[in-house]
């Protein structure tokens, strides 16, 4: 793993927003306490801009599909929400599902996140991976396979919801990359996974 792992070039990069108390969203799917505004959504078209694709369930890509393909053609979303719509209708995107059959978008269709067939993907040219769901992060990081973290916490406790992270017997050292506080309270947490520990020696070896 640690062989495929080093000669990849890409990275799989967990970039999702989470409240203080650690959901990604409320009852209901609800995500209106994500405070987006021009500043943040800016910084999110400055990082996903250099990536080289997305991977994401079937629920995330149906409901992202259903607004931003054609949001950039209302003048109300002028700005950074037309930039991401051109962003996201332009990026490769890597849709996890049982049941969906066909999709449009630039979009591929896998079944199960299989070890093998992500390290390939991970090894082809291009910009990294951003990775978006609680599920599927669930599953990616069952088998080792986020090399970074970008959580946005926003000022919020939402009392229950959707966490982030679920329980897990995978245990995982981070490094701190860096940190940036927005104007409007959400605070970036930027982990990289952490080098790996090198072998004691023997004195005199």
């Amino acid at each position: 793993m640690t062989e495929s792992r080093t000669q990849a070039t890409r990275k799989i990069i967990l970039m999702t927003s989470v409240s203080l108390d650690g959901f990604i969203e409320g009852p209901d799917r609800d995500i209106g306490w994500h405070l987006v505004d021009d500043e943040l959504h800016h910084h999110f078209n400055e990082v996903l801009s250099t990536m080289g694709g997305f991977l994401t369930g079937r629920v995330t890509h149906e409901l992202m599909a259903d607004f931003w393909p054609t949001a950039d053609a209302d003048p109300a979303n002028a700005g950074p929400v037309a930039d991401y719509a051109r962003i996201w209708r332009d990026m490769p995107k890597t849709v996890f599902s049982r049941t969906l059959e066909t999709t449009d978008w630039n979009t591929t269709v896998l079944r199960e996140v299989d070890p093998e067939q992500i390290r390939a993907i991970t090894a082809q040219p291009g910009g990294d991976l951003a990775l978006g769901g609680a599920d599927l992060a669930a599953a990616f990081r069952q088998h080792d396979l986020i090399d970074e973290y970008r959580i946005y916490v926003h000022p919020v406790l939402i009392g229950r919801g959707k966490p982030l992270f679920q329980a897990s017997d995978t245990r995982t050292g981070l490094r701190l990359a860096g940190t940036r506080t927005f104007g409007n309270g959400v605070v970036l947490l930027h982990h990289r996974r952490a080098d790996p520990t090198p072998p004691e020696t023997t004195p005199g070896h």
